[in-house]
């Protein structure tokens, strides 16, 4: 049995059967281009596959060294990825600038900062192992592009459609196109070095020759606009670089638009940071203790068990120790089946995040139930739980040598689970008026109570709801 076999063989059995067989089949007869930079919820999606499952398989894939996984800072507008490493601690926290589009973006882990996995060359070598060898449409697919642009199947004819030109310039040579301007907008790109230069072609047309020269260097500069007449135009090419580039001459209308405009999920990096199986595997080496990246958006569940220190006065230590053990295992299974993550546990807390709200109320709704049980069957009635969610911005932080969470929002969430009485949920606004939140809440026949209470550390009173 070879070294990949192998590899399988161990992913069969961390990994869900169904996910582990689509893994092994893609690696062994997928086509090179879809083993770069793959994007796991469209591999789920066409499998057929649950997407929690198909991205615990493939992080167990890489962890035994079938893929190599990569964070890529994205381009809001045009999809294409302006950084990219091994690890969360390669992103910065300051803006991008995407030469492409002229503009800078601040990065946020849940829009901005895509997790995708690369066939490992041990495994099995790719072109994209080698991008210098690439065609130019498959460098710009597998090189530049994030995994949540869709690409039409006909997207390498419809790029040729508006190419006017192009080259391939090895490092250190130059050329030089020569070709007649129409009135209109052109985009020279290289997609390697993220050399952009814009070319407005108007006013009354010239016999005279225009030319320009553009220099690819290591680090791509400003995005420079031209405006040019109609007429004769020389580009003169000259390759300072230390690798080939790869200059195109595009037509800037609607159809370059269309290709680049559609989108599909994609794995973000806040989604993979509240997966349960990233952080049993990856989150003890997720940040540098110095960055501070931002999530516009993630929910927060706090929990306590009523009376815990009365039980153990009661029961002794070694019968309340269990009940704790039990139920920490019933909370962790089924925030892990709702998407979420445990942050850390505070005593016999729990901190929780999900990537939506109405993930953890389906969470809460679970957990109040599963405590019930969990008292019937142990003879418990004061076995109870409290129950706190709240959505909104923070930061990804290291704290105490551990991946956490910070700001106002991780703050109010902890402050309103102390609101709760026993076998309550309280919400927030922001989570009750959830589109999906509401909807689940209905299907489940329950109402929220709406309230206004005092919250430490905020002026005023805050509305909340409770969850009968």
């Amino acid at each position: 049995m070879s070294d990949t076999d192998n590899l399988f063989s161990a992913l069969r059995q961390s990994a869900g059967p169904a996910s582990a067989a689509a893994v092994e089949t893609l690696v062994r007869e997928a086509p090179d281009h879809a083993l770069a930079r793959i994007n796991v919820l469209a591999f789920a999606r066409q499998r057929g596959l649950d997407e929690d499952e198909a991205i615990a398989a493939f992080l167990h894939a890489a962890r035994l060294g079938l893929f190599e996984l990569s964070w890529n800072v994205l381009c809001p507008s045009c999809g294409g990825v302006l950084d990219a490493g091994v690890t969360l601690k390669s992103v910065r926290s300051e803006a991008y600038h995407c030469a492409f589009c002229a503009v800078d973006t601040e990065p946020t882990l849940d829009e901005l900062v895509e997790v995708t996995f690369t066939v490992n060359p041990r495994v099995r070598r790719i072109g994209v192992h080698d991008p210098d060898t690439l065609p130019p449409f498959e460098y710009l697919r597998q090189v530049f592009l994030g995994s949540g642009v869709d690409l039409a199947g006909d997207a390498d004819q419809r790029i040729q459609d508006i190419t006017l030109d192009s080259v391939e310039l090895p490092a250190g040579e130059k050329a030089i196109l020569s070709l007649q301007a129409s009135e209109g907008t052109l985009i020279l790109f290289d997609p390697v070095t993220h050399t952009t230069r814009i070319l407005n072609i108007d006013g009354e047309p010239t016999r005279e020759r225009q030319a320009l020269t553009v220099i690819f260097s290591n680090f791509a500069g400003p995005t420079e606009a031209r405006t040019l007449q109609p007429g004769p135009l020389r580009l003169t090419f000259e390759n300072r670089s230390t690798r080939r580039v790869l200059p195109s001459l595009w037509i800037a209308d609607e159809r370059l638009h269309g290709i680049l405009d559609r989108r599909r999920p994609f794995l973000t990096a806040k989604r993979l940071l509240t997966n349960q199986t990233f952080r049993d595997l990856y989150g003890t080496d997720t940040l540098d203790i110095d960055q501070r990246l931002k999530i516009t958006s993630l929910t927060f569940l706090f929990t306590d068990l009523k009376g815990s220190t009365s039980l153990y006065e009661r029961v002794g230590d070694l019968v309340a120790y269990d009940l704790v053990r039990a139920h920490f295992q019933v909370l962790n299974s089924i925030v892990a089946t709702q998407s979420g993550a445990v942050v850390k546990t505070i005593g016999d807390a729990v901190m929780a995040t999900f990537p939506t709200p109405d993930r953890a109320m389906a969470a809460a709704i679970r957990m109040r139930e599963a405590m019930r049980q969990l008292g019937d069957e142990r003879n418990r009635e004061d076995l109870t739980l409290k129950i706190g969610i709240h959505e909104g911005p923070c930061l990804a932080v290291v704290l105490n040598e551990r991946q956490d969470y910070f700001g106002q929002t991780v703050n109010i969430a902890s402050r309103v689970q102390g609101l709760a009485d026993s076998r309550a949920i309280f919400a927030t606004g922001t989570v009750v008026d959830n589109p999906q939140t509401s909807s689940l809440l209905k299907a489940s026949g329950l109402a929220p109570l709406p309230q206004r209470r005092a919250v430490q550390g905020l002026s005023g009173e805050l509305a909340v709801y409770e969850i009968p």
